[in-house]
């Protein structure tokens, strides 16, 4: 009986046991895993599409995605960053306000073994990120000008860049690189903003007030070229200029349909949300991931416009 009382105690217990370690098991794999995310502005309507796609894939595989707006301040970005942390995220997909200030926030998730997904704008120290997706900007530029250069024998071009931001600074560089020792095309003026219209306004006004000639504008993105497109408009200058944006945006191609715009480089940002998540459960899952994706951008016009939609993006 001493024996059988023994037997029964020792199954009760490794019963318990048993029992406490699968329900605590049970809780860490229900347990939903946190995404964090942080844009240089939500101010663009690009980056809400980008966040939407994120959002579908991870709060499809039942997970929390956080979501971040600095508003082009990268100190603001870094702190932010530092509160994900805190809050627990095993990932970050990152859209840095400024490439080289961003690195106390890449060493600071190093340091908390929060892994990097940087999307759309590549940061300065890539050895701190674990994937990179973005469009291949350099060619975008190179779309541009190419259709620049069929459209006019001869240019003076406004350039309105965004020297912190990686995707724009290869934007302007395969745009350059397309024209370099062709006389025919020359830059007369470089403005900086932030890639935002009210900026990109006060640029365009800047040039008109200086009395710079020209007939084309290159805006490093979609709200850059409609941010000067108003200010041409409000002094009566915009007959006779091409302008060019970078982003494939519904309020650009709304402007392309009605003429008064001449071409974007297109590129899908639900495309870079999607994959930029794919990849981040498949590293989560143990699968080899890339270090650099790339995802070809292409140019709409007035010409082709008929094949998009005009009120929506790619």
């Amino acid at each position: 009986m001493k024996r059988y009382v023994l037997a029964a105690g020792l199954v009760f217990l490794i019963i318990s046991v048993t029992r406490c370690s699968f329900v605590d098991q049970t809780k860490e794999t229900d347990a939903p895993r946190v995404f964090g995310a942080t844009y240089m502005t939500r101010n663009n309507p690009y980056f809400d599409v980008l966040n939407d796609a994120l959002t579908q894939v991870v709060e499809g595989n039942g997970d929390i995605l956080i979501s971040r707006d600095p508003c082009q301040d990268q100190e603001k970005q870094n702190g932010q960053i530092l509160e994900m942390i805190d809050e627990g995220i095993d990932i970050l997909f990152l859209n840095p306000v400024d490439r080289e200030a961003v690195r106390p926030a890449l060493e600071a998730c190093r340091e908390a073994g929060v892994v990097v997904i940087n999307i759309d704008a590549v940061v300065e120290d890539r050895e701190y990120v674990t994937s990179i997706i973005e469009t291949d900007n350099y060619q975008a530029g190179v779309l541009c000008a190419e259709d620049m250069m069929q459209r006019v024998d001869e240019a003076r071009i406004v350039v309105i860049d965004s020297p912190g931001q990686t995707s724009i600074i290869n934007r302007l560089d395969g745009f350059m690189d397309t024209i370099e020792g062709n006389d025919n095309y020359q830059v007369v003026y470089r403005g900086s903003n932030s890639g935002e219209f009210e900026i990109a306004a006060e640029v365009m006004e800047e040039a008109l007030q200086q009395g710079v000639e020209f007939n084309v504008v290159l805006g490093g993105n979609d709200p850059s070229a409609l941010g000067a497109l108003a200010t041409l408009q409000q002094y009566h200058r915009e007959d006779g200029v091409l302008i060019y944006g970078i982003d494939g945006s519904p309020d650009f191609k709304g402007m392309l349909k009605l003429g008064y715009v001449t071409g974007t480089s297109a590129q899908s940002p639900e495309t870079i949300g999607r994959v930029a998540a794919e990849i981040a459960y498949d590293y989560l899952n143990g699968e080899e991931v890339p270090e650099y994706l790339s995802i070809e951008p292409y140019l709409i016009t007035e010409e082709n416009l008929d094949n998009y939609e005009v009120n929506g993006w790619q």
